[in-house]
């Protein structure tokens, strides 16, 4: 199973500024391309107003989709003439969703997520509208994962309480679709954390505290005095069982956190030329403008005002 971290960009698509009569037509072609094929019905008389984040991996697809009230279905002729041939993961944010099947109906409140097969009938109503993330994962790579190689019936579990597994998936999908501009995915260990949802293989606690580590350090990377033991009491474990999470990828928590300042001062300095150096090197967690220079320049074999002339140099080009 070859998987890696996401490095593509996110497409965005919208149906604001499009005409009222087109819009539903237009979501649905878009769906059937970069997610999943399904009908749309508005409920009342305001037109369907829908806005999606698509991030194409190298094997699932996903997408943060917001929009107000209306419903969805997948029915067996739409799925004969689009077959997913997969998984979907939906994860509620925002708004109750209401999950039609064959064996009765469902309530999801923000908090949770919906794991069910895309190829099997099904009706989704968001009756005061919604925001959530969606994940598609193909059905021979769900099948390698688990063993399984369909849901007969929908799988629901909490990400804000309870299954540790769902609420480090939900935060690692959360971040990569940031509108603002995502967080890298490892898409191996979100897969890892998929079918331990399932049920499918017993948690490997290694690959959440792994999660939550890197959750925690980016959140905290622009505190100069972040250490592995901070890192450690901030997700709740021992210093021994973060080193060893850290030593099965082949690195430490230290140099983790050094190159994820480094990756972001990179892209602030390529992006912001007009923000000087030492403010930069702060706003990465650099105590000391010297110790930035000297490990940007180990690292990428420049200082951080040679990539500073090249991006200002590109601007005025």
């Amino acid at each position: 199973m070859k998987t890696g971290s996401a490095t593509a960009r996110p497409m965005s698509f919208s149906t604001v500024g499009l005409p009222d009569e087109q819009r539903i037509a237009l979501w649905e072609d878009h769906n059937v391309q970069a997610l999943i094929g399904l009908r749309c019905h508005t409920l009342g008389e305001a037109p369907f107003d829908g806005t999606e984040l698509n991030l194409q991996l190298e094997q699932m697809q996903l997408a943060r989709v917001r929009s107000n009230p209306h419903v969805v279905e997948r029915p067996a002729e739409l799925i004969r003439k689009h077959p997913a041939d997969a998984v979907a993961v939906y994860l509620t944010l925002v708004g109750e969703a209401f999950f039609y099947h064959d064996d009765g109906v469902l309530t999801l409140r923000p908090g949770q997520v919906l794991i069910c097969d895309a190829d099997r009938p099904f009706m989704r109503g968001f009756s005061h509208g919604l925001e959530e993330l969606a994940i598609k994962v193909p059905r021979p790579l769900f099948r390698d994962l688990t063993g399984l190689d369909s849901l007969s019936a929908p799988l629901v579990r909490d990400f804000n309480r309870g299954d540790v597994s769902a609420r480090t998936f939900a935060r690692l999908i959360d971040r990569a679709l940031r509108p603002e501009g995502g967080e890298p995915l490892d898409e191996r260990i979100a897969l890892d954390l998929l079918a331990s949802m399932t049920g499918s293989h017993p948690i490997n606690l290694g690959t959440v505290h792994l999660a939550n580590a890197r959750t925690f350090i980016e959140d905290h990377l622009t505190d100069s005095g972040l250490t592995a033991a901070r890192v450690a009491a901030g997700i709740g474990i021992s210093d021994r069982h973060l080193s060893r999470a850290f030593a099965a990828t082949g690195t430490t928590v230290p140099q983790f956190v050094l190159a994820r300042r480094l990756e972001r001062a990179r892209a602030l300095l390529g992006s912001s030329p007009q923000i000087p150096v030492g403010e930069v090197a702060a706003r990465c967690g650099f105590g000391s403008a010297t110790h930035f220079a000297q490990a940007f320049r180990t690292r990428f074999g420049m200082r951080p005002t040679d990539l500073r002339q090249q991006a200002r140099a590109r601007r005025l080009g």
